[in-house]
């Protein structure tokens, strides 16, 4: 017979002739037989054995609370959910209670976001963030919002923000990219209390293990037949690709140094060409010296007639890119390369390059051959340009064109 069964009533004749109701039944093997005189009694004895019963079978079990029916539920949750843990209840409890504290606002991460960008916004008009980094900043900012959807800034817990910086199996460079983004902006929303710690706070940056010298660069063959195409197909850029070629200067056109130079910064006669902060990405000044070879191309196509960004730039680079690999910045890291080829000097490169000397250790030492650096500070340009600025061809050195390397 089975430990528990359902309890019943029926009506009982005593042996004194008189009648009562008898609740009978099974409760763990046990039979259970009870008269009462009424049959009340007897339904409220049901009730209670009933609820044994059931207790028996499930684990329930009837407890006095002062605790409403949501509470009660949420903490039977907590504790299914500590089952497998090492402490108790009480214990996780007073750590929370210790360690954390509400912000003092709940702020959306939309909002959050257009604040902190306004704030970048306003340095880089002060002229304490440079174009570049503000792009890369909101650039970033947006995938953020629109990986956290509908999300407060202090719902931004480590593991979640652990899962957005791997997100696409990202590279190590990528990671911190990423982090640093965050990092900043989170160091924001802690000062204005929209989070009461930084939850950056256990995801250190990665590792990377840098190789030295994996710049892309072009050897002097092809900076050579770059700049005689330029020369012969779009003339009017020669300014344009032999500043970016033989100064080095940053040739983004969207960002670039190359949009903010001037024709007053190019001090032929003297020598050199002033980055000032205003023109400088990372807002320092400096010189770069003017080689004898880029002289000659400044002479031949003077900015009073070829101005530094022609008209339809864009276009032509395109243009030019269908025949030559123009990679981002592969002619400033050719001109660097070169550079320290030839004068053997970390810091002069680092100086006119606007890089640090570990940037140029790491990148740019022992790319190329002093031999191979002479020939491509030798590319002079071919053809004079008569009255009307037309082109004159006339015979190209043999060195230019065959570069030993």
């Amino acid at each position: 017979m089975s430990s528990t069964t359902s309890f019943t009533i029926a009506r009982f004749k005593n042996r004194s002739g008189t009648s009562s109701w008898r609740v009978s039944g099974w409760l763990h093997g046990v039979r259970i037989r009870k008269n009462f005189k009424t049959r009340e009694e007897a339904a409220a004895e049901k009730t209670l054995l009933d609820i044994r019963s059931v207790q028996a079978a499930t684990g329930l079990r009837a407890t006095t609370t002062f605790l409403p029916d949501e509470q009660l539920r949420e903490a039977e949750a907590a504790f299914r959910r500590l089952q497998d843990c090492p402490r108790s209840l009480t214990f996780y409890l007073d750590y929370a209670l210790m360690n954390y504290r509400e912000p003092t606002t709940q702020k959306p991460l939309v909002e959050a976001v257009a604040e902190y960008s306004a704030t970048k916004e306003h340095e880089h008009e002060q002229d304490l963030l440079s174009a570049p980094h503000l792009e890369r900043l909101k650039r970033d900012l947006e995938r953020l919002k629109k990986h956290f959807p509908g999300t407060t800034v202090a719902e931004l817990t480590g593991p979640r923000l652990l899962e957005y910086f791997e997100a696409g199996r990202s590279g190590h460079k990528t990671f911190n990219n990423r982090r640093g983004i965050v990092s900043t902006f989170l160091k924001h929303a802690l000062q204005r209390g929209w989070i009461v710690a930084n939850p950056l706070a256990t995801i250190p940056p990665r590792r990377i293990r840098r190789r030295r010298g994996g710049a892309v660069t072009f050897d002097a063959t092809q900076a050579a037949e770059l700049m005689a195409h330029v020369e012969m197909q779009y003339s009017a850029a020669v300014p344009f690709f032999a500043f970016c070629l033989f100064a080095g200067i940053r040739p983004c056109l969207r960002t670039g140094e190359i949009l903010r130079l001037k024709p007053e910064h190019v001090k032929v006669a003297d020598g050199f060409i002033r980055i000032d902060g205003e023109v400088s990405k990372v807002r320092e000044p400096r010189n770069v010296t003017i080689q004898p070879n880029l002289a000659a191309w400044l002479r031949q196509y003077p900015l009073e007639k070829f101005p530094i960004i022609p008209v339809n730039l864009q276009h032509i680079r395109e243009k030019v890119a269908l025949k030559f690999p123009l990679a981002h910045d592969v002619m400033r890291h050719t001109f660097i390369s070169m550079f320290v080829a030839k004068f053997r000097s970390l810091g002069e490169a680092a100086l006119q390059a606007g890089n640090s000397e570990s940037i140029i250790r790491k990148h740019y030492l022992d790319l190329k051959t002093t031999t191979e650096a002479e020939a491509f500070f030798g590319i002079q340009p071919q053809h004079a340009v008569d009255s009307g600025a037309g082109l004159i061809a006339r015979p190209a050195p043999a060195e230019a064109l065959r570069v030993a390397v």
